[in-house]
């Protein structure tokens, strides 16, 4: 099972109910369908910052841009813009920025935290750069 899909299953889990132990955390993955050794949900609880809150796994509430997923904005070239996210975020993060209909965006290209957003030329970089933000602000 590819650790991008048993992550985005677990922050699911995690934010549709309460669970208190890690074991109720991989019977409910392999419920799923997504088997997970108890070191591997360990690793993923870590890197997908999943904490123990109150006695229950939680993914933690944080405001702006970060909390929606989207982390960094970056230049490459004159024709494309590099948005980071939290893993296993981009696609989400690159559904919003499509369904912004920025004008100045002629598409954007998905993968686990990464997300490279094409724009017609480099005086649109900046405008989608400062628009994108603005959806996330």
């Amino acid at each position: 099972m590819h650790k991008n899909l048993r992550q985005r299953k677990l922050l699911s889990l995690v934010k549709a109910k309460p669970f208190a132990t890690q074991v109720q955390l991989r019977d409910s993955l392999e419920r799923a369908g997504v088997p997970a050794t108890q070191s591997s949900l360990s690793r993923d609880l870590e890197e997908l910052g999943i904490v123990k809150h109150h006695g229950h796994y939680a993914v933690p509430k944080s405001n702006g841009a970060a909390g929606r997923g989207l982390l960094s904005l970056d230049l490459s070239g004159e024709n494309l813009v590099v948005a980071r996210t939290e893993p296993g975020l981009a696609s989400a993060v690159a559904v919003e920025i499509d369904g912004a209909a920025i004008s100045e965006i002629v598409g954007t290209l998905a993968g686990e935290d990464t997300i490279f957003v094409a724009v017609r030329d480099q005086k649109a970089q900046r405008v989608a750069m400062k628009r994108i933000w603005g959806l996330f602000g």
